[in-house]
């Protein structure tokens, strides 16, 4: 069985650490949001594609689940001895992966192809790709005004009311081979409990991909980042409520009718399963927060497992 998996965050690069144990580097490929690409001091930083694949690699950092583990931050210091504004905590060993994207993408390098590269030298035997090899770049509407997305996410602290969302430069990109191939010749399809307007709404946002996601032929099967009415991580949370839809797993299922056939939602959520079918989707109920490897593990067998029957 081919599976397409899609991801961004935290959420998402653990429930692609526990595919890649359960699944053959033949049979699983990761497709990853770079709506929230930016350049730093210079640099091409790719935030989701490095969490993807410092989680498969085996050194994120266990606390917070990005960046990597006993991280040293001496360049940090440095640059802001010198004056840089160092809002975006960028570590040492984390900046040589920026350094060796960014020398590439000044080569003529695709992203995709950088990504490939980096994979093969940390050792990574499961495909990651971009969705696109093209720019582009999410930005955030608030009442503060619009703001790059990392601006928002970072220097901010996801503070202000979001109000709409742009992805900017999706219209004129296309999406990357791995994603245009993946969707022709997958049998399953899997979105990860990822943040659905910041993660996978930009990977919607590309010519094409939702109308090849609505006709892919194998199972569709979409996980929910929200548990009992609340965001394991990141602002899923607040970004449903201040864009007018439900907190809940329901909130979530409503962004993907027409895109999934099996919603995954957690033990505690398991009284919505109704409002599920109500959209058109089989709920799958199970324990959905990972924080072991087994819980990863267990987890990603549980969706492998899911079929679209009633």
């Amino acid at each position: 069985m081919k599976v397409l998996a899609l991801a961004g965050g935290v959420g998402g690069a653990k429930l692609c650490l526990g595919l890649a144990r359960v699944l053959g580097a033949d049979d699983l490929r990761i497709v990853v949001n770079t709506g929230d690409d930016e350049e730093f001091y210079g640099l091409h930083v790719s935030p989701d594609l490095d969490t993807v694949m410092y989680t498969l690699a085996g050194m994120s950092n266990p606390d917070t689940g990005w960046g990597i583990a006993g991280e040293s931050f001496a360049t940090l210091h440095s640059l802001g001895r010198l004056g840089m504004d160092t809002w975006f905590g960028l570590g040492d060993q984390d900046m040589a992966t920026h350094i060796v994207r960014s020398q590439m993408l000044r080569q003529g390098k695709t992203l995709s192809e950088v990504t490939s590269r980096l994979c093969l030298s940390l050792d990574i035997a499961h495909p990651v790709a971009p969705m696109t090899d093209d720019r582009v770049r999410t930005t955030v509407v608030t009442d503060r005004g619009p703001m790059p997305f990392q601006t928002y996410f970072v220097k901010m602290r996801c503070e202000p009311v979001v109000t709409e969302l742009r992805f900017e430069g999706a219209q004129s990109a296309a999406m990357s081979p791995a994603l245009r191939q993946s969707l022709d010749s997958s049998d399953m399809l899997i979105v990860c409990p990822s943040n659905p307007y910041l993660s996978i709404a930009p990977m919607l946002a590309v010519p094409r991909a939702r109308a090849a996601i609505e006709s892919f032929a194998g199972v569709k099967i979409a996980v929910s980042p929200i548990v009992g009415g609340q965001a394991l991580r990141g602002p899923a949370a607040k970004l449903l409520s201040e864009l007018g839809e439900d907190v809940s797993c329901v909130g979530v299922a409503r962004q993907y009718v027409g895109l999934c056939d099996v919603f995954v939602i957690d033990q505690i959520d398991a009284h919505l399963s109704p409002d599920i079918r109500a959209l058109g989707m089989r709920p799958l109920v199970t324990n959905t927060v990972m924080e072991t490897e087994a819980d990863k593990i267990e987890l990603a067998r549980r969706i492998l497992d899911a079929t679209i029957d009633a």
